[in-house]
């Protein structure tokens, strides 16, 4: 019996290394990595660029209390405010971290401009923002949330999408909305034309601060650093993680400066910006952060958006979601999807289910075109043998000549 915790429905594979798109178990099997660690992962495995960052800077300083100046968090911050509309950074260590940050952010800010009458924040169904208890009150699933209550006051919910529904839940209480541009463990759902818009007027009708929990859409995942720079809104703060470490633990609130409120005293970490998250961090921008990578991304997950929206025409009523390289292929049935999951991963592609019925795709940023007409080959594969006949036409090819020039593989 392992002396672990049975917090996870762990699979019966034990990876023990991995390069660039590609996982190793025990047994010399590898696998073809479309989950990419639940899209943290970003530029996969043993990137030379992040995996030398991280040892050189190991054998320099690994922490250093935020009790003294750190150098190198001061330039990754700048780093971050340069390539979005933010002015200020609070470092963590984890999405989780990142949302609870936000949210002390947005009530001081409140509290200060307002009182402690206005300390409401609405977030909305099918979210999550972590499973700390601010973050896990903020979560609009109560599945996540059984057993643990009771949960925080001073939050409420609104349906995913229904502005009519916002508008009646926002008023003079309300310090923040907290929304994902585009949720992930809800099911890869996009948000409904106007909605973020709307969610922006009324933020600014009731001054209220408009939060974006971007831990899984930023980075780069949709194929923009963050998310809202492929919309027409701004947010008040966002929020990072996953992507952002390309694997190393790391967590970031980014802030315009006239809502950076937290002073000394009112947050904190131990290991928040430590040097050697900082030297991660620092890799993955400098790899991501690049125009002709972000439009590389956002060709790549266009062919491959593409492709299963031929192979779910052979599924009545499946529907393909999502933006750049986080995908979701929702096939509508609960015990089909985990069949089709099941015949991936003894394929050896690994992909994962979200809201029960969507095969979600979110490998890493640098897959190459032929290891995406690989995956979807497999998938193709999977949901012919479950739905019956061949799934879909053939995959699209990924011509050299359609492909965007880019330094990335």
């Amino acid at each position: 019996m392992s002396a672990l915790m049975e917090t996870y429905k762990r699979m019966n594979i034990a990876p023990k290394g991995g390069r660039g798109s590609w996982l190793f178990d025990q047994n010399g099997d590898r696998y073809l990595d479309f989950i990419a660690g639940i899209a943290t992962n970003s530029l996969g495995h043993g990137h030379p660029a992040l995996v030398g960052a991280i040892r050189s800077q190991a054998g320099e300083l690994m922490h250093c209390s935020n009790l003294y100046r750190e150098p190198l968090q001061a330039e990754v911050a700048g780093m971050l405010t340069a390539a979005t509309a933010f002015d200020r950074v609070f470092f963590c260590n984890s999405g989780a971290e990142a949302v609870e940050g936000a949210i002390k952010l947005a009530r001081k800010h409140a509290f200060e401009n307002v009182g402690p009458e206005k300390h409401e924040v609405l977030t909305f169904s099918k979210s999550f923002h972590g499973r700390t208890y601010g973050g896990l009150t903020a979560t609009a699933q109560e599945a996540y949330k059984t057993g643990f209550g009771p949960m925080l006051p001073g939050f409420v919910h609104a349906p995913f999408g229904d502005l009519s529904a916002a508008r009646e839940a926002v008023g003079p209480q309300t310090a923040a909305i907290l929304v994902e541009p585009l949720q992930g463990e809800g099911g890869i759902n996009e948000a409904p034309e106007g909605f973020l818009e709307g969610l922006r007027e009324l933020c600014d009708e009731h001054g209220a601060l408009l939060i974006f929990d971007e831990v899984q859409t930023g980075a780069g995942r949709t194929g923009h650093l963050y998310a809202y720079q492929g919309t027409d809104v701004v947010p008040d703060v966002i929020t990072s993680a996953k992507g952002l470490g390309g694997g190393f633990p790391v967590g970031a609130v980014l802030a315009k400066e006239e809502y950076a409120v937290l002073s000394p005293g009112d947050h904190g970490s131990t290991y928040g910006g430590n040097p050697l998250a900082m030297a991660a961090v620092k890799a993955v921008l400098g790899v991501v952060d690049d125009p002709a990578f972000l439009e590389e991304v956002r060709f790549k997950g266009k062919i491959l958006k593409n492709a299963l929206a031929t192979l779910a025409e052979g599924v009545p009523g499946a529907e393909v979601r999502g933006e750049g390289l986080l995908l979701g292929f929702d096939l509508g049935d609960a015990e089909k999807t985990k069949a089709v999951f099941e015949r991936c991963i003894e394929a050896g592609v690994l992909v994962n289910i979200v809201g029960g019925t969507t095969i979600r795709l979110a490998p890493p940023l640098t897959v190459t075109r032929g290891e995406i007409r690989q995956a979807l080959d497999t998938l193709r594969d999977a949901v012919g043998a479950v739905f019956g006949g061949n799934g879909s036409k053939e995959t699209p090819a990924l011509s050299s000549a359609a492909r965007p020039q880019s330094a990335v593989a």
